[in-house]
């Protein structure tokens, strides 16, 4: 009998961002909706197995790293990436590859590793991202008592940016230091392109070798209530 190749057994769609939420609040062990511009799903027999969504990046001083003045706008963060368990060999790296053809173009594209999850990033080394280095030490503010499950670039612009709100809030300000995490970089985009896109990116960020180590996996086992395929 001859083997099945993975498009043979997996399809890629567009979806709704609503559809990809359940997976991100209880799935995905950020636990947090993010900016969300385009939503794509990993379909088995019409069921949904997994979700990847791209953004804009929360940092305004990160696109304009990755693409000047002139192309800051084209940068896309895909932001979240969460599959069920036990999926066919290369089944991830088909996902990621398939969400490029369905994404406008041209895109520069950023996604993180987060070092704090042991996570180095080997599905971006499969796709052929570009490694830059470790991302710079950040503190992630919250207000003591409010949750704040979606991603929210304006949240602290009713009280005049960050710096005025830890002013005015005080005590119920709360920081904490997030872990550094891997940056990869994708160009989706002609040859061209690219090549500029290149050399802008060279002159802002190192390109390194891939970052090696063993992975670890977080808790992934909760099995969203609605895996059909919403029409």
């Amino acid at each position: 009998m001859q083997k099945r190749s993975i498009k043979d057994i997996y399809e890629v769609q567009s979806i709704n961002s609503k559809e990809t939420h359940e997976w991100l609040l209880h799935k995905h062990y950020a636990k947090r909706i993010p900016s969300i511009s385009y939503a794509f799903g990993l379909l088995k027999k019409n069921t949904l197995i997994g979700v990847c969504t791209y953004g804009v990046p929360a940092s305004n001083g990160l696109c304009l790293g990755l693409g000047g003045i002139k192309h800051k706008k084209k940068v896309l963060e895909l932001n979240r990436l969460c599959v069920n368990e036990n999926l066919n060999k290369n089944a991830l790296s088909y996902f990621v590859s398939k969400t490029f053809k369905l994404l406008p173009k041209p895109k520069i594209l950023v996604s993180f590793a987060d070092t704090g999850q042991n996570h180095n990033g080997y599905i971006y080394q499969a796709t052929n991202w570009i490694y830059t280095g470790l991302s710079d030490k950040h503190i992630f503010w919250d207000i003591v008592g409010e949750t704040n499950n979606t991603h929210d670039r304006h949240r602290w612009d009713k009280y005049g940016g960050i710096e005025q709100a830890k002013k005015i809030l005080g005590d119920k300000m709360i920081g904490t230091y997030r872990s550094q995490k891997h940056r990869y970089v994708y160009f989706l985009s002609n040859k061209s392109m690219k090549k500029k896109l290149k050399k802008n990116l060279k002159g802002k960020y190192k390109i390194e070798p891939y970052p090696k180590g063993e992975n670890k996996r977080y808790d992934a086992s909760y099995k969203p209530t609605i895996q059909a395929r919403l029409f």
